[in-house]
């Protein structure tokens, strides 16, 4: 074989692996590549440049997911200290991480008091979503519903709404801890309209529906928002203490124990 016919490789390739590497080409828009097709598409080189290309771009659109989600720092579920809760349905948590609930376009609630996990495996969940594939975004309910309030104009207040519309999958954290004014109720059943059965939101919250009433008193949308954010949704309650309280004695007791050594060491 002489060296232009190394270059150009086999040009009896399977008509299906061509077809298929064209269509490749086509999906990342290597418009030069295709309109060359014919001198080109059966060059040993062409699969690694299309995979090469194919690997930057999917690497470039994780990272730029990950930026556009802004998660805070957490621990993986790997650390997850399942045994300290008194009640939590392991089982239906994990099977959560198939993300199906995302293809049907479900809501995720995880209720419970305080340091017991629920934004842990919420942000897990999250960064699962986007490591494949989706988009997503997270954010407590005090920003959320703060930043839709702050919105000066009727047009402003329709580009946050659609901000927040947009990502397949939204985190709302800490839904409950603060009392909220009928108009954040208002706003937050406008975003929960707007991604009723198309797309997933994921909340935490210490309250369970039912106390819902003292978090948004007197708002005359609260059974219809709470309808559509149970609807097609998985709950799931945690109960226990709180396992960041057990952390903080822990480390008051191993400090008290270092101290006694020390002074046992001086004297």
């Amino acid at each position: 074989m002489t060296k232009t016919n190394s270059l150009i490789g086999n040009s009896s390739a399977p008509q299906e692996t061509l077809s298929s590497l064209r269509e490749r080409a086509l999906h990342l828009g290597l418009h030069g590549v295709i309109s060359h097709w014919d001198s080109i598409g059966a060059q040993a080189w062409l699969p690694t440049l299309i995979e090469y290309e194919e690997g930057e771009r999917n690497r470039r659109n994780l990272q730029r997911r990950l930026q556009s989600a802004k998660l805070a720092q957490f621990k993986p579920m790997a650390d997850f200290d399942w045994s300290w809760p008194k009640t939590i349905d392991r089982q239906a948590i994990e099977d959560l991480f198939s993300l199906n609930f995302i293809q049907e376009g479900a809501n995720i609630v995880l209720v419970g008091g305080n340091g017991l996990g629920k934004t842990m495996i919420a942000l897990n969940l999250v960064h699962n979503a986007i490591l494949n594939g989706y988009t997503a975004f997270a954010i407590s309910a005090s920003e959320l519903l703060n930043d839709l309030t702050a919105q000066e104009s009727s047009a402003a207040l329709l580009r946050r709404l659609r901000h927040y519309a947009t990502p397949q999958v939204l985190f709302i954290d800490e839904l409950g801890y603060l009392a909220a004014s009928h108009e954040h109720a208002d706003l937050l059943f406008e975003l929960i309209n707007r991604r009723y059965q198309r797309k997933s939101v994921i909340i935490t919250a210490n309250k369970v529906f039912s106390e819902w009433k003292s978090v948004f008193p007197n708002a005359g949308c609260l059974l219809t928002m709470i309808d559509r954010i149970i609807h097609k949704s998985e709950i799931l309650t945690i109960d226990g203490e709180s396992y960041r309280a057990k952390e903080a004695t822990e480390r008051a007791a191993q400090k008290l124990a270092l101290r006694g050594k020390k002074n046992s060491s001086i004297k």
